[in-house]
């Protein structure tokens, strides 16, 4: 720590990566995710939230589990420390229910699994989250949402910064970055290394560095695109197991890997636009466990290594109707492989699709949305997908939105190929659901947004394991079902320039409608039982007051209900109920100089967290931080 403490002196350091927080919130943004054509938010027939990287940088925020407490409908659970598994509940349904892309570029291992602890929101310029069933134009594991990061755009002269921050469980982040660029080109480039002792007494150590840039070119008027690269290598130790219990000071798990992404599209006329997208992912999933000593006669070391890999290609043209209205026609094609030692051999398989899109003009009173996909999976055959939806102009500042929608999650490799005393099925088949929203906004540009929307899904065909196949029998089938209910309200209010206030409140129903193999109360799918982690209730309130190019000041008070979950360390794995809690965060900014020619500029920054040290957890057997405490600052060069 006094080595921090000695950095921070020297170089002042923050996490703001660049940017200056002195622009307002937008209250209606443009966004591509929901339906990949830019639309503003308010034309989108379903849920959209848009968190900027400025705001997140403001508020210290560092990772993108952290930014996505802000979202309604959103439940975020870590195992504990930095580096601790982090999972995302979006609207009730499971954990793989949501696709996550940066850069449009697929992170999720095939089956939809995804954990958030690694990805940080350096180099970020906005994350788009939108709720609801959107496998017509994503595919698989889009069965709730899709969650995609998009990275910074350079414009302008070369500017940099150097930046640094330590605190509590001697926590230490150091990154840099890169950006400028002109008409026909820009970059920018990003550099990090966060690291932690964790919050464990024994060997609960975490480190994480992570390289992001994104290239855009315009060589003319009709011709653009970028590429894109990140690359993670995150390292992550953990004393103990799911019940709580020390199992070994040397077990750990590593996760590295890169992601590219290219990103075209070319104007063939006034009517007609192409885009190309392909990505490619290759990730190494590492686990080891090892003896403590020379000594330790317990504990028997093992080991695993998996290489998991997605290549994609989506193609598609928008054509803009003489009414207005937007018809696209998409094709895609991707392949997953995963090589290592969980399966027998090396597996594989591809995924081809067709998709079509139609979109009226958003000068209609009646703004409406509907697609279809035809997916054709080499393991499960022929599926399809639809999504249909509404907007209603009810006058000056309110608007009605309805849609339905299906969505699907194919199986994972190992519920497929699984061999030895795990044997998988390979005539699974997918997870799908059933969905549909209603809600009204009301919206007065630049002043406020409030919105409440009602929802409900049903997820069919899920997956369970079953620990007593007979001979010869798979251990995976489809046989449960579950459905969730409930209500989103948000809030985001601009009383005067300098403050905003945003408010959210979520209920949530989320149960079990038909058994897994396991039928007993205390089972994870058990007809009648509530899904585990997920609270009935749950809010925020975030207050932000921004000081004119000088800085800001921000205050979160988050409520999570209670909410069931299995006690893994009693026979014979009980649900309990975890306690509801309250959160506090603060967080503030100040720029202290601004870049001068060739003197740079210098911020100093603070975030706090769990503000009360209140003693919680998300998941149990795993007690969550306690008041945890952030300092730090930049040198910002060039730029102004």
């Amino acid at each position: 720590m006094k080595s921090i403490v000695r950095v921070l002196l020297l170089v002042l350091p923050t996490s703001l990566a660049g940017q200056t927080p002195t622009d307002t919130v937008e209250l209606n943004p443009v966004v591509v995710t929901a339906t990949r054509v830019a639309t503003h938010s308010s034309d989108v027939p379903v849920a959209v939230t848009v968190l900027r990287g400025v705001d997140l940088a403001a508020k210290g925020i560092s990772t993108v589990y952290e930014a996505l407490r802000e979202v309604p409908g959103a439940v975020v659970v870590q195992t504990g420390s930095f580096g601790g598994q982090a999972s995302l509940f979006l609207r009730g349904g499971q954990s793989n229910y949501v696709k996550v892309l940066v850069d449009g570029v697929a992170q999720n291992v095939p089956g939809g699994f995804y954990d958030f602890a690694n990805l940080t929101t350096d180099n970020v310029e906005r994350i788009e989250i939108v709720r609801g069933p959107t496998s017509v134009l994503y595919g698989s594991d889009a069965v709730a949402g899709v969650v995609q990061i998009f990275t910074r755009r350079g414009a302008g002269p070369t500017h940099a910064s150097v930046a640094a921050s330590g605190g509590t469980y001697g926590s230490a982040t150091l990154d840099a970055s890169l950006l400028g660029g002109d008409r026909p080109t820009s970059y920018a480039i990003s550099v990090s290394r966060s690291t932690s002792d964790g919050i464990d007494s024994i060997n609960n150590q975490f480190r994480n560095e992570v390289l992001s840039g994104r290239m855009r070119f315009r060589p003319d008027e009709r011709t653009g695109g970028s590429v894109s690269i990140r690359y993670g290598d995150a390292l992550y130790h953990f004393p103990r197991d799911y019940r709580g219990v020390v199992v070994s000071n040397n077990q750990h798990q590593l996760e590295r890997g890169p992601s590219v992404g290219l990103d075209l599209e070319h104007t063939f006329s006034d009517h007609v636009d192409g885009h190309l997208t392909a990505g490619w992912h290759r990730a190494n999933y590492q686990y080891a466990i090892d003896k403590n000593g020379p000594a330790d006669t317990t504990t028997f070391p093992f080991s695993s290594s998996d290489w998991i890999t997605r290549v994609s290609l989506d193609a598609r043209a928008d054509a803009r109707l003489p009414t207005g209205d937007i018809l696209t026609v998409g094709g895609a094609f991707e392949r997953e492989a995963m090589t290592g030692t969980t399966l027998d051999t090396s597996r594989s398989r591809n995924n081809g699709a067709v998709y079509l899109q139609g979109l009226t003009s958003p000068a209609r009173l009646v703004r409406a949305t509907i697609g279809a996909r035809l997916e054709e999976n080499e393991r499960f055959g022929t599926y399809a997908t639809y999504r249909a939806g509404v907007s209603v102009g009810l006058g000056e500042h309110m608007s009605a939105i309805a849609s339905v929608g299906t969505g699907f999650k194919e199986p994972s490799f190992f519920e497929n190929y699984a061999t030895g005393f795990v044997r998988g099925n390979p005539d699974l088949q997918p997870e799908h659901s059933r969905s549909w929203e209603a809600g009204l906004e009301y919206r007065v540009p630049g002043h406020a947004t409030v919105r409440g929307t009602y929802f409900g899904q049903r997820f069919l065909d899920m997956i369970d394991y079953n620990a007593n196949p007979g001979a010869g029998m798979p251990n995976y089938s489809n046989v449960a079902r579950a459905s969730a209910d409930g209500l989103e309200f948000g809030a985001s209010l601009m009383p005067e320039g300098r403050f905003t206030l945003g408010a959210t409140y979520t209920y949530l129903s989320a149960t079990v409608t038909r058994s897994g193999f396991d039928a007993s109360s205390g089972a994870l799918l058990a007809a009648g039982q509530p899904l585990v982690r997920r609270p009935k209730h749950s809010g925020r309130l975030d207050v932000t007051y921004v000081i004119a190019r000088r800085g800001s000041a921000s205050l979160a008070i988050a409520y999570v209900g209670e909410r069931e979950d299995r006690d893994f360390a009693m026979a014979p794995s009980p649900r309990v109920t975890l306690s509801s809690y309250v959160r506090v965060d603060g967080a503030a900014r100040l720029d202290v100089f601004s870049p001068q020619g060739g003197t740079p500029g210098v911020a100093i920054s603070g975030r706090v967290e769990n503000l009360l040290d209140h003693a919680y957890e998300e998941v149990k057997n795993f007690p969550a931080r306690r008041r945890t405490i952030f300092v730090g600052g930049e040198l910002r060069f060039g730029g102004s």
